[in-house]
């Protein structure tokens, strides 16, 4: 055999072993000294770099010492009588896919331990209920959204701002102004918020202020009322946005955390298709039909406001101030055997000690002055606020917010613009679902790749299909746009839509994941805002289909982004993400683009057989913190 169909034999042998361990998210699989030998040889004859190996720091210790370590753990934080269950967790921890070699486990913890290796959506209802009721909370701001599209069509005239010019921007302003305050004021009150009322608290006081505000947005008497009610609503949704994608990541179990906490996205486009219901219910209520259009948008934050107080707080926020046995207590509940809550709690308070030993004494401001200067963190910023810029820019939401405005123009009748609206809310609550079964086997990199240069190319096809003459007939006139928005949305809903969130909870550390988390959310409200407030306007200047065809070109520069910004992070621990973004960018894209890319074009392009897949990218011993 030669030296090269060797080397990849080998790679293969060694592949296998990570990916088995990839599926717990902890590395159990850790080459000898003689190994690692061969790798680098096999890697330097092969032209490639070093293999993807996630440390486990349990393993820095022998099995007696992470025993005794983990009964001290427990003594210490008023434990004791479960110091004997935190012993057998933190040798599971160790070593996690062969948690049948722990001699140490009784019969009912292997059988647990067995059984939720083999259905991965097992977990209690506690669970399924807290991150099922944060979801139902996203339903507020896609419900809002399709409220105000609704309302588009009769509130500029009812409060007499329906002209040109200036009359536009008075319109813009008052769809906008939601997202602008989200981003610029509601994302940065997050961190006191959450310091002083814990996670629950900040999203009761959220879920309550958007339960008034609608209400209020309902009785305005003048654009002004009305925009100091949005302008308030605005605050509320930015600092529930990034508190309640936390929230849901800190409970979520890692294997299936992708999945739950994009009940966020799956809610949001509920939403957004409930709130076209209610525009099609009330269209016939006259002139306060747009009132009953915005203020229904109350009725999910209501059902969040009532339920947050049944679940539990975050085990890992009350780790985080200092309230070690609550939070045991409080994730036993989010697991389906004390076992799995011990093993998961454990692993995560040793990896946290971890991140407060390179961050001691932060405080708001260095946390965020932290997520742009240390290299790390940093990275993983770049990825979070690439995701949620590209949610913008891909041009979703000029549909979200202007659909019925846009089919309107296009020749349909007001009625049956909202019908065509509520059609694209269906589409888009449909094609989010199977993203719950891809989004922790694909990954988030693989689905937004995939997805945005088609979406580039349907929305390029539905800005030139508004391009038909308008004798032609309705069919010809609007079929095709309407087609080509669907699909385009079909491919959000398959790939952007439900990752830019997910993505930006899970990648910044524990430590300053509160003003990383604000920061995507700013970025992602604050362009939002932008969008609203200029495409009725754009619309004016640039034609129907230049502003189509612009947003198609911003798709293709978003994918541009994504490909050298945004890293894999599917199956891991929020703690062990840290070693994704420990690579230098440079150093990434290098490998993406001599390795990944030639990959993938032999083999799934030009359809090569026998084409070895490049091993996964690792941080270098001698990687120095400084570097990009």
């Amino acid at each position: 055999m030669s030296d090269k169909n060797s080397d990849e034999a080998h790679y293969e042998a060694h592949n296998d072993k990570i990916g088995d361990s990839e599926k717990s998210g902890i590395e159990t699989y850790q080459p000898t000294q003689a190994e690692q030998a061969e790798l680098a040889d096999a890697a330097n004859r092969r032209g490639s770099v070093a293999l993807n190996i996630v440390h486990n720091p349990l393993k820095n210790a022998s099995k007696e010492q992470t025993v005794e370590d983990a009964r001290v753990f427990a003594e210490k934080n008023d434990m004791a009588e479960l110091a004997d269950l935190f012993g057998r967790a933190a040798l599971v921890a160790r070593d996690p896919e062969n948690f049948d070699q722990v001699t140490e486990l009784t019969e009912e913890e292997r059988h647990a331990l067995a059984y939720e290796h083999e259905h991965k959506w097992n977990g209690p209802f506690m669970l399924w209920y807290s991150v099922g009721l944060c979801a139902v909370g996203a339903a507020t701001q896609g419900w809002d959204q399709t409220g105000s599209n609704g309302a588009n069509l009769s509130f500029p005239t009812a409060l007499g701002i329906d002209g040109k010019g200036t009359d536009e921007w008075i319109v813009g302003s008052i769809n906008a102004i939601i997202f602008l305050t989200a981003g610029l004021i509601g994302a940065f009150i997050v961190d006191p918020l959450n310091h002083y009322l814990g996670r629950r608290g900040e999203i009761f006081l959220t879920a309550a202020c958007l339960t008034a505000c609608p209400i209020g947005s309902g009785f305005a008497q003048s654009w002004q009322g009305l925009f100091a009610a949005r302008f308030v609503m605005g605050i509320g949704i930015g600092a529930k946005n990034a508190t309640v994608p936390i929230y849901s990541a800190e409970m979520a179990p890692h294997r299936i955390r992708g999945a739950l906490v994009m009940f966020w996205q799956l809610w949001v486009v509920t939403g957004i298709f409930l709130g076209f219901c209610a525009n099609v219910i009330v269209k016939d209520t006259g002139a306060i039909s747009w009132r009953l259009q915005l203020g229904s948008a109350f009725i999910p934050s209501f059902v969040l406001m009532l339920g947050i107080w049944f679940c539990p707080e975050s085990p890992r926020w009350l780790m985080k101030h200092g309230k070690i046995a609550k939070g045991y207590r409080s994730m036993a509940k989010l697991r389906s055997h004390p076992i799995i809550g011990a093993r998961d709690y454990y692993y995560s308070f040793i990896l946290y000690q971890e991140e407060l030993r390179l961050s001691p004494n932060s405080t708001y401001f260095t946390r965020m002055w932290d997520i742009f200067a240390i290299p790390r963190i940093r990275r993983a910023n770049y990825g979070a606020s690439t995701v949620m810029l590209a949610q913008q820019m891909c041009g979703i939401n000029i549909i979200s917010f202007y659909s019925s405005t846009i089919f309107e123009n296009a020749g349909y009748t007001p009625v049956q613009a909202l019908y065509a609206s509520l059609g694209y809310g269906g589409i888009q609550v449909v094609s989010t679902i199977p993203t719950l079964f891809t989004i922790d086997t694909k990954g988030r990199r693989w689905l937004t790749l995939a997805t945005f240069p088609l979406m580039a190319l349907f929305l390029l096809a539905a800005g030139l299909s508004l391009l038909v003459p308008k004798d032609a007939s309705v069919g010809a006139q609007i079929g095709p746009v309407v087609l080509f928005v669907y699909l385009f949305t079909i491919c959000y809903g398959l790939g952007e839509g439900p990752v830019a969130f997910q993505y930006s909870a899970e990648v910044f550390p524990t430590i300053q994941r509160e003003q990383g988390m604000a920061w995507a959310v700013c970025i992602n409200n604050t362009f939002a805002g932008v969008l609203s407030l200029t495409f009725l306007r754009m619309q004016t200047v640039m034609t129907p289909t230049g502003a189509f065809c612009f947003y198609a070109g911003l798709n293709l520069i978003a994918w541009g982004m994504i490909f050298c910004f945004v890293r894999e992070t599917k199956q891991l621990t929020l703690e062990e993400i840290d070693q994704v973004f420990s690579v230098p960018t440079k150093t990434f894209l290098h490998h993406e683009t001599t390795k990944t890319i030639p990959w993938f074009v032999r083999a799934k392009l030009l359809r090569q057989r026998n084409v070895v897949k490049p091993p996964p990218i690792i941080e270098k011993a001698d990687y120095k913190l400084g570097e990009m």
